[in-house]
């Protein structure tokens, strides 16, 4: 498996300790809540100025890779 992105962060202190975009609040559950809403990429950039195409991709990365090992942990 992949070392975590630095793009994503886990910091106790900010969304209690869940997984955001590095230096925001926004989370990687919200990224993708925003998508399976049906924002597209462009419409979240836009709202949140902050982010940049990179940072969904590592969201999408980084979900991908945890359901990857839940899944490896049901198999077991």
């Amino acid at each position: 498996m992949s070392s975590p992105s630095p793009l994503i962060t886990c910091t106790s202190g900010i969304r209690s300790g869940k997984a955001c975009v590095a230096g925001t609040r926004i989370s990687v559950s919200d990224v993708l809540e925003y998508l399976a809403s049906g924002m597209s990429q462009e419409e979240i950039l836009a709202d949140f100025p902050d982010l940049q195409p990179e940072h969904i991709q590592a969201v999408l990365r980084y979900a991908a890779e945890r359901e990857k090992r839940l899944s490896e942990l049901t198999v077991a």
